[in-house]
């Protein structure tokens, strides 16, 4: 079973991940472009995909990363 902070973690990787595909397929998009785009801050954003951060991410923002980066947001999870 998957605990919380692993889920953060796959969460935080899968954001890098697909944030770096955007930027190979789209366009230049980095942590602080992102984090104005949903309305959150750089540190947030940084942390997730660093591991380095506990409190993990709301479904809503979750969503929002989803749609700027044109992907379905099942895919944070796999």
């Amino acid at each position: 079973m998957i605990n919380e902070e692993m889920m953060n973690n796959r969460i935080g990787r899968n954001i890098k991940r697909y944030r770096t595909l955007y930027n190979a397929n789209v366009g230049t998009l980095t942590q602080k472009d992102l984090a104005k785009r949903i309305g959150v801050s750089v540190s947030l954003i940084g942390g997730l995909e660093s591991a380095n951060i506990k409190q993990g991410i709301s479904i809503y923002n979750l969503y929002k990363i989803s749609e700027v980066l044109g992907i379905s947001i099942d895919k944070f999870f796999e």
